[in-house]
């Protein structure tokens, strides 16, 4: 009786919240099916984009050789570049899903990161460089457009403010609805990047062509032109910069980080967290290493279960942590002394 009631309780035991044969894995699956769904969203998002900016580029472009505007052929070149940088978006959302293999043992989430970093330089050069350009150009030039130019280009810039607008509306609901917000998602990022300059940028490309059409000077219509390629040069540097601290190695933020030890040192088995390092190998996974220093008293056989369990309950409560190595570590005095741990990310 006494071994069966032993193998009762070992049965119990493993079924308890927080033990080996809790149910972590499926807060994991529940995360994965979140993730999916939300790609599904951000995958339209980016679809709608890229229509919306086909037909206004080539609406743009037509429009701006029939008128001679350097403001709308900036904004022509600014929509091809959206253009392009979609279609990086779309191979993003759908390279970075593949799953972990030898040669890449932590998953392909940084692919994301990657054509988010190449769609910033697209918008820089193809889009930046050009408005630029062209409003250079226009101070260099004596031209004049002809009223039927004005109004071809105006009536371009009326759609494609629409169509720019709706696209956004469309990017910020789904930033509103998702849970993380904007700063989650890099491809969502620069769909909002994106949509947002170019409404601003037909906003500008508007104002340059009325004033040069009522004042008679060139010099409103470049200053609109430039502008715009400013505009594009800083949009393009921060996604730009964000996208290089992704691939770098970006920690978890400081809350997350805070909470993690605070997990760790809560347990009873644990009498300090050393040292806490995280990494996002992605936009749902996250990689968390520790060192820490168990309480005297543990028998080597049972340290793996200890472990299991403390890992088990870490990935329940953040599922995006699938990747979790605890290292058991002789902890300094200043960390057993449960002073504030060393963080680093």
């Amino acid at each position: 009786m006494s071994e069966a009631n032993d193998v009762r309780e070992r049965e119990d035991a493993a079924r308890a919240p927080g033990r080996p044969g809790d149910t972590a894995p499926d807060s994991g699956e529940g995360a994965a099916t979140s993730s999916t769904s939300s790609d599904a969203h951000t995958k339209l998002t980016v679809w709608i984009a890229l229509a919306a900016n086909l037909v206004i580029a080539v609406a743009k472009l037509v429009g701006g050789l029939f008128a001679g505007s350097p403001a709308l052929l900036s904004e022509a070149a600014h929509s091809v570049a959206d253009s392009l940088n979609e279609v990086f978006l779309l191979a993003a959302l759908r390279r970075s899903k593949r799953p972990a293999d030898p040669g890449h043992p932590f998953g392909y989430g940084k692919e994301r990161y990657f054509w988010s970093l190449l769609a910033a330089v697209g918008i820089f050069v193809m889009g930046g460089c050009f408005s630029v350009f062209q409003g250079v150009e226009a101070l260099r030039s004596s031209e004049q457009e002809s009223t039927s130019g004005y109004i071809v280009g105006l009536i371009v810039l009326g759609v494609a403010l629409l169509a720019e607008g709706t696209s956004l509306a469309r990017a910020l609901l789904q930033v509103r609805g998702q849970e993380g917000g904007i700063g989650s998602d890099p491809a969502l990022r620069t769909v909002v990047a994106e949509d947002g300059t170019a409404v601003l940028g037909v906003l500008l490309a508007i104002a340059g062509m009325v004033l040069h059409m009522t004042t008679g000077q060139v010099v409103y219509e470049a200053a609109a032109s430039l502008a715009i390629g400013v505009l594009l040069l800083f949009v393009a540097f921060k996604l730009g910069a964000d996208a290089r601290d992704q691939l770098i190695g970006e920690g978890a933020d400081p809350d997350t980080r805070e909470a993690i030890t605070a997990y760790l040192d809560a347990q009873p088995e644990i009498d300090g967290v050393a040292t806490l390092l995280t990494m996002r190998l992605g936009q749902d996974s996250l990689l968390v290493a520790a060192r820490v220093d168990l309480t005297p008293g543990h028998e080597s056989e049972k340290l793996e279960l200890v472990m299991e369990r403390v890992k088990a309950g870490l990935t329940e409560r953040w599922p995006e942590a699938d990747q979790v190595f605890l290292d058991v570590t002789e902890a300094p005095e200043a960390t057993k002394d449960h002073t504030s741990p060393d963080l680093t990310a």
